[in-house]
């Protein structure tokens, strides 16, 4: 334990000493409040090692035991419905979703609601995350579903309503971040190991391209049903 709080001191000071560089080298100032940021940096190592505990002792272990389970009830709808809930419920608690979403709201005076944005993106990754376990279950070619969902996106992107086609790309990569991916991953491991004639480098990875496709055609196509609602109660 101690040799991984060394490890998460090494990996965060390159950035501590980068701010410090520009602060007092680049800009030439001091700190307003050196002893906060201390702490705030000090915090914000205990929080990433006590993250990497977690995912150690918590998450990784329980995804890869629910794929075990999972698979051993032969029951394939249950699989299905397993990687649906928790691709919605783990993207719910996103807390970078939630702060997008607020500045979304924000910045577009009300246009855009920072809470069907997170219900209609949490979708979006359950959906996507449910079609990749499905690859891995029949063993498909992921080449096959990735270049199928990207030629969707690309013809959504000319169709939808310009304001939202950034907020869309943007929300595509905010959704894969601390609480999603360590369950994801695990869960496709896990599939990948259990399920015969699979391998967990080919068929274990790749829930998470999923996961950030189907995202991006959520938005986009809520985009484009309010742009037509807009028009026809315009008409």
């Amino acid at each position: 334990m101690f040799i991984d709080l060394l490890t998460m001191m090494r990996d965060v000071m390159p950035i501590i000493l980068t701010v410090l560089f520009f602060q007092y080298l680049v800009l030439k100032r001091g700190l307003s409040n050196p002893l906060h940021v201390s702490f705030g940096f000090f915090l914000v190592i205990i929080g990433l090692y006590a993250f990497v505990v977690g995912l150690k002792l918590g998450l990784f272990p329980i995804g890869s035991a629910m794929a075990e389970q999972l698979i051993a009830n032969d029951n394939v709808a249950f699989i299905y419905l397993f990687a649906f809930a928790i691709g919605f419920s783990t993207t719910m608690a996103e807390p970078a979703l939630i702060a997008v979403g607020k500045q979304a709201q924000e910045a577009s005076r009300g246009k855009i609601n920072g809470n069907i944005i997170r219900l209609l993106v949490a979708l979006g990754v359950a959906i996507g995350i449910t079609v990749g376990v499905h690859r891995i279950i029949v063993g498909g070619s992921m080449h096959f579903f990735i270049m199928t969902g990207y030629s969707l996106v690309i013809i959504l992107t000319f169709l939808s309503p310009k304001y939202i086609v950034p907020l869309a790309y943007d929300l595509g990569g905010v959704t894969t971040s601390e609480v999603t991916v360590p369950l994801v991953t695990a869960l496709g491991i896990g599939l990948a190991t259990h399920i015969e004639g699979r391998s967990v480098l080919i068929d274990g990875f790749g829930l998470i391209a999923f996961a950030s496709i189907f995202p991006i055609i959520s938005v986009m196509t809520y985009g484009i049903i309010s742009q037509w609602r807009l028009k026809s109660q315009g008409e």
